[in-house]
């Protein structure tokens, strides 16, 4: 059978060699030495060509890296009341959608302040979970955080933090002087225990914390507690839900 290369078959005219493509009309010539390299070297030239596809393939469908940002996570379990250092806190990469307003990313804005409410390892820190005005965080405007002394320092070892209570004042003394019981405030939730973490009141400016709870109240339920104690026995009820 005749060779095509150098021959015209039906109508068509088959080169021979890199050689002969370097050498069409219109074609810019090819330097000899990589002309001679092709025509020797043909099926590597190929599979070096469909390397460099593939790798362009793979980086088009290969995804853009996710952008993070920095957060402040807990590096094990952390009970309420627990002082933050560098040593309980550990900086971490995460997607923006998770940081909302409120989230601490830097050490310095943590340290040295308390925890009021438990962290589990690897949760992240905002200013809610704060001794302070971070703890009142979403509550209606016009909220004040209220401490109060129970009567009984051992009940609020029955109550946590998010838990809802009345707030009761009775002028008895619970022997031979009765006296009618008032409720002061109802349904509040309650924002920091000192039973929680066993540390000192560095947000109260006291050692002296045993008994105190914090609650979170209206401006009405805030002036009917503000010295309550100073009037009668305050105690709590636990309530759910309204």
């Amino acid at each position: 059978m005749p060779i095509l290369s150098r021959r015209r078959r039906d109508g068509l005219r088959f080169p021979a060699s890199a050689r002969d493509i370097s050498r069409r009309p219109g074609n810019r010539p090819l330097p000899a030495r990589v002309a001679g390299w092709l025509s020797r070297n043909r099926r590597l030239a190929a599979a070096l060509l469909l390397c460099a596809a593939a790798a362009i393939a793979v980086q088009q469908l290969t995804p853009a890296p996710l952008s993070t940002v920095t957060a402040l996570g807990a590096v094990r379990d952390l009970p309420a009341g627990t002082v933050l250092t560098d040593a309980n806190l550990a900086r971490v990469q995460v997607p923006p959608g998770m940081v909302a307003d409120g989230f601490l990313k830097d050490d310095a804005a943590a340290a040295g302040k308390q925890l009021a409410a438990p962290m589990r390892k690897g949760q992240l820190l905002t200013d809610a979970q704060l001794l302070g005005p971070g703890l009142l965080a979403g509550t209606p405007p016009g909220s004040a955080a209220v401490p109060l002394r129970m009567a009984d320092a051992s009940s609020i070892q029955l109550v946590s933090p998010g838990q809802l209570v009345n707030v009761v004042l009775t002028s008895a003394n619970g022997f031979d002087q009765q006296g009618p019981s008032e409720v002061l405030a109802s349904a509040v939730p309650v924002l920091w225990t000192s039973n929680k973490g066993g540390q000192s009141g560095q947000w109260l400016g006291t050692s002296e914390t045993d008994g105190l709870i914090v609650v979170a109240a209206n401006a009405e339920q805030s002036s009917r507690l503000a010295g309550a104690s100073t009037q009668g026995r305050l105690f709590f009820v636990l309530v759910g839900p309204p």
